[in-house]
């Protein structure tokens, strides 16, 4: 993944789309509607999490399931495990063609307890929390040369009908609403990818 960040192109372009923060009580963590899909790597770590720490998950008022990552696609792929939503979690513009259920991660005011954990642990927030979710609405596309873009019409429908990855005529750049997501991927590449693109605004 480091390696993919540093030799990535950067869709300057992308990053001036105009997008406004993250909130849940807007979208009601509409992003986690269908739980995320993971690498072996992230798979086995969130199960021995649970396993190690299922009391905590408790205390935070989950009722997980025996196995928290179930295999999909003919199990060629990985995801967190899902639930039915109950009525009052979805977001008011839920899309219609999204399943009706939630990450069980999610408590019951829309907050991934991996985060909350990791809090509480003094840690990163995104400490447990699986590099997709985090990094969400930037995508790493795979390619000859991947491409560290927002998504756009060839992504499909899922990132451009929650909230935070919406065009948003009165938001402000992507570049500073992201700042966090971005900082993050300099942590982990080396490669700061703000800085490249303050560097071209200057430069215009």
């Amino acid at each position: 993944l480091a390696f993919q960040l540093r030799e990535a192109l950067v869709d300057h372009d992308a990053f001036e789309t105009l997008l406004k923060p993250c909130t849940l009580e807007r979208c009601s963590a509409t992003c986690c509607y269908d739980g995320v899909y993971l690498s072996e790597e992230e798979a086995k770590g969130v199960q021995w999490l649970v396993d190690s720490e299922r009391s905590r998950f408790v205390e935070y008022g989950l009722e997980l399931p025996e196995e928290v990552v179930i295999k999909v696609r003919n199990g060629k792929s990985q995801k967190t495990a899902t639930r039915d939503a109950k009525a009052g979690e979805l977001a008011k513009d839920f899309p219609n063609h999204f399943n009706k259920t939630r990450c069980v991660f999610l408590d019951a005011e829309h907050r991934c307890v991996l985060q909350r954990l990791a809090n509480d642990e003094g840690r990163h927030p995104w400490f447990w929390k699986p590099f997709s979710c985090w990094m969400h609405p930037l995508v790493l596309r795979a390619g000859e040369r991947p491409v560290l873009a927002l998504p756009g019409p060839d992504d499909g429908p899922f990132v451009s009908c929650t909230h935070c990855g919406r065009l948003s005529p009165d938001g402000e750049p992507a570049v500073d609403v992201l700042a966090d997501e971005l900082r993050m991927l300099y942590e982990l590449s080396g490669r700061d990818v703000a800085r490249e693109l303050k560097a071209r605004q200057d430069f215009r």
